[in-house]
């Protein structure tokens, strides 16, 4: 292992751009910094620029000579990432850089999220620009802000705007693959109000236990894996035995993201002491459960106990306590249906992604895809019912649109005629359980024909996301080769 020096990685336009995206924080909402430094970049490159009324920016690099008259082609990704750490580790995601090392011929952030997805269609797409030597038509780049907390950079893009006919969105994962269509997405929030009690008895002893080392992972993509959810793992926990050891619950906490699968969770809950040590044998009994039902899967869970020193004197009203952990237990998670028309895809799917219940809130944000988005709205309604009759409220947001897939467009055909130049393989055609932003950016400009490519990209999401260094070369040979194509 290795730290990198980006300087040695090719191509190395590439690779320059994405260190600027390593050094300059972008969560979700908090793309400003990062969209004025690359606004003032590309005009000082002398290229127009636009932001809208959302924050997207839009850089357009004219044709080179003798390629006015062919087709305009949108290169399209999203400025901000996943921010995700292991506990434990001290990063600020609004400050800090990401830290990055080469292992084996991938690079990594091992504690944090490295940002990949979508950093480094981002940087393909300004490498375009910044290249004085690719024969090209009319270039448009769009740079979507928010699309990992609610894609209201696609949702809201003004209409009118993009003048090219043809779209290639740089924002999947697996090298030797073009996408042609994305599941549709909608959240379930789900809230309310806690009353807090006195504590029922004296003497009552604090213990957190936590749930650690589960692997996580993109909600859409690695959905059907089988991982373990700390979440619905600690939830379960609870509602089995909190009741029968007389115990009640503080405060709970798990996940940091709705498309992230949980990896971690803790709850606080006050016990009589003569009953901890039947706690810790019932933790052991459920921790060995699991384990063996993720063998293979995902092997490093840990339930823990820890007695704290402190003292609490007021817990969760019992009744709250047990609609909550009643309506999380037994709430729908992970593959609810797999596709009739697509062969090994998931239809429809849910993440409990997001719970916190303490004094200040209670709410769980829950994910459900969908590739049908009828079955994304019924699936949502179905969970927001479910919370309902326990007596807690949930509002939906607004549906993502899915992207439909268009296997007859020219657009895929000249991508795949670039594999067949640069590399002499066929590529396969796929459709991803997650969201992309072309279904949505469909809705504003439907004559657009689209087709997604990216490099090998593992654990978005998570801490420990990698990219195949090797695969970022591979999808800058192609995107120059099918630009150089385009008639």
């Amino acid at each position: 292992m290795q730290s990198v020096d980006f300087s040695q990685l090719s191509p190395t336009l590439v690779w320059k751009h994405f260190q600027t995206l390593c050094n300059i924080p972008r969560p979700s909402k908090q793309e400003q910094k990062l969209r004025d430094h690359l606004q003032t970049w590309a005009e000082q490159l002398g290229l127009e620029t636009y932001v809208d009324q959302v924050g997207n920016l839009i850089i357009r690099k004219a044709a080179s000579k003798g390629k006015e008259q062919v087709t305009g082609v949108v290169l399209q990704g999203h400025l901000d990432m996943v921010t995700q750490a292991n506990s434990g580790t001290i990063h600020d995601f609004t400050r800090d850089p990401i830290q990055a090392v080469l292992e084996n011929g991938w690079l990594i952030a091992k504690d944090t999220t490295l940002g990949a997805d979508n950093g480094i269609g981002v940087a393909l797409a300004l490498a375009v620009l910044e290249s004085d030597d690719i024969a090209h038509g009319p270039i448009e780049v769009l740079l979507t802000v928010d699309e990992e907390a609610g894609m209201s950079g696609a949702r809201l893009l003004e209409s009118g705007v993009l003048k090219s006919k043809w779209l290639f969105n740089m924002d999947t994962e697996e090298w030797g693959e073009l996408y042609l269509g994305c599941a549709g997405s909608q959240d379930v929030e789900a809230q309310q109000k806690l009353t807090y009690i006195a504590t029922p008895q004296a003497g009552l002893k604090t213990v957190e236990i936590s749930v650690s080392g589960l692997k996580g992972g993109h909600s859409g993509v690695d959905i059907h894996l089988g991982r373990g959810n700390a979440n619905v793992i600690l939830i379960g926990l609870l509602q089995q035995h909190l009741f029968e050891l007389s115990a009640y619950l503080v405060e709970f906490s798990g996940g940091s993201a709705r498309n992230a699968i949980p990896r971690e969770a803790t709850a606080l809950i006050v016990i009589e002491e003569k009953q901890i040590e039947t706690l810790r044998k019932h933790v052991q009994a459920y921790e060995q459960h699991y384990q063996e039902k993720l063998r293979g899967i995902d092997d490093g869970l840990k339930i823990t106990v820890e007695v704290k020193e402190q003292t609490l004197t007021e817990v969760i009203h019992p009744q709250q306590q047990t609609s909550w952990l009643r309506a999380l237990a037994s709430c729908p998670y992970g593959v609810e249906k797999m596709s009739k028309v697509l062969d090994h895809v998931v239809e429809t799917s849910n993440n409990i992604g997001v719970v916190q219940l303490n004094q200040q809130q209670a709410k769980a944000l829950i994910m459900v895809r969908s590739m049908v988005n009828s079955e994304a709205t019924r699936f949502s309604e179905q969970i927001a019912t479910h919370f309902s009759k326990l007596g807690i409220k949930s509002e939906l947001t607004p549906l993502v649109s899915g992207w439909t897939p268009n296997p007859d467009s020219e657009a895929l055909k000249c991508l795949q005629q670039a594999y067949q130049t640069a590399f002499k393989i066929e590529p396969h055609l796929k459709v991803i359980h997650a969201g992309l932003e072309c279904g949505i950016i469909a809705e504003h400009y439907p004559d657009l024909q689209m087709v997604s490519f990216g490099p090998d990209i593992q654990g978005a999401h998570a801490p420990g996301e990698r990219v195949k260094v090797d695969t970022v070369e591979k999808c800058w040979k192609l995107l120059v080769t099918a630009l150089e194509s385009v008639k």
